[in-house]
């Protein structure tokens, strides 16, 4: 693939001018130790796949409050301390060439009141409605436990403010902007969705009231960053995390969504397809994704695809307009070159050991196997 493909042509995202179109969508890799603090193997892995031509990198899932999450050693950005050990970070990839954004994660629902972080915080596992979704994986607990029944939070502005924080320690760090995660099942999704989301109130029941707490939490970021330094990740197929509503009320659901969402003029909205990977138990609704929503994306907003693309896939959808750029996930844990390798021909390395994702310690040399190990193609 030659450097004038249309993946390789630069692209504007907000203020923000992007050398090529192959993104690193977040990956949450359980390194961030301790008390969820960004380390010296965290500077490295990104700084790897930054100098690999990577041109906007989202970090992994970022905690905006201490929650008890089935992924151990997720990274925070509630503390100074966390705020400290973030700029380490964003000066290796900025040193590279490449931006960063931070994706704001609240589990909502899927966090568990038996895991420190959620102890430590002294609060409920917050949800827009009493309902525990199916599965669950905690392997940190005895007996890999299931996900329990939340409490209903009384007034959802309460979880806004935590978000509007995140943001602005955010920028204390210095990334290059912020992406709301609304996607996987997480509490932006649970409101969204009529499965999870039961209220009589003004945050339930019609396709207004269920879009409106992620559309207040999109405003609140705004007020700190301005909304061209802001974003969204959207996965309206569902699946992960046992969300997903019948056809009709998804297409009505996300339509209304993403169009008020793009009114904001936000940075960019990205859409993740239906992926079997992500939706094991077929809870999902399958349908295209990007050609259902993506025309609902106008400019300044770009749209951006994620999951599943292959190089040659998304070379032929940035090329034929579908999508103005791909974010890339599991490719880029093996490939810490990945845009470098799809820009001159190099083969893909798909022997990734997921294994890795949660048989280490935490200490750095045990974190660099299976995430700071892989070596780049030879050029």
């Amino acid at each position: 693939m030659c450097a004038a493909s249309a993946l390789f042509k630069p692209v504007s995202v907000g203020p923000l001018t992007l050398r090529n179109r192959v993104f690193m969508s977040a990956l949450t890799r359980n390194r961030s130790f301790p008390d969820a603090i960004p380390n010296r193997v965290n500077v490295e892995y990104y700084k790897q796949r930054a100098a690999g031509g990577a041109a906007l990198i989202v970090t992994e899932g970022v905690l905006i409050t201490p929650q008890g999450t089935e992924w151990p050693d997720a990274p925070g950005i509630w503390s100074k301390e966390q705020i400290a050990a973030w700029k380490p970070v964003i000066d290796a990839v900025h040193a590279e060439g490449a931006s960063i954004y931070i994706q704001l994660w609240h589990l909502g629902r899927v966090s568990h009141p038996d895991l420190p972080w959620q102890k430590k915080a002294g609060v409920p596992v917050y949800a827009p409605s009493a309902i525990a979704a199916k599965g669950g994986q905690f392997r940190q607990l005895p007996g890999a436990p299931g996900y329990v029944t939340p409490t209903e939070i009384d007034d959802p502005v309460k979880l806004i403010a935590l978000y509007k924080q995140a943001a602005i320690n955010a920028k204390e760090a210095g990334f290059d902007g912020v992406e709301l995660h609304g996607a996987n099942g997480y509490l932006v999704h649970q409101f969204l969705d009529s499965t999870s989301n039961l209220r009589t109130d003004k945050w339930g029941g019609s396709v207004e009231n269920r879009s409106r707490f992620g559309l207040e939490v999109l405003r609140e970021l705004i007020t700190v960053w301005g909304a061209d330094r802001v974003a969204i990740k959207l996965s309206p197929a569902g699946g992960y995390n046992d969300l997903g509503m019948p056809l009709e009320e998804t297409l009505a659901t996300f339509k209304y969504f993403v169009a008020e969402a793009n009114k904001l003029d936000l940075a960019y909205i990205a859409l993740v397809r239906h992926s079997v990977v992500m939706d094991p138990a077929g809870r999902g609704t399958a349908h295209d994704v990007i050609a259902s929503y993506g025309p609902l994306i106008t400019a300044p907003t770009k749209r951006f695809g994620n999951a599943g693309y292959t190089p040659e896939e998304a070379e032929k959808a940035v090329s034929a307009g579908d999508v103005d750029g791909v974010f890339f996930g599991f490719l880029y844990v093996g490939n810490p070159d990945l845009a470098k390798r799809i820009q001159n021909g190099k083969d893909v390395n798909f022997n990734v050991d997921m294994n890795g994702l949660y048989n280490h310690e935490s200490t750095p040399e045990s974190a660099r196997k299976g995430y700071s190990d892989y070596p780049p193609a030879e050029y």
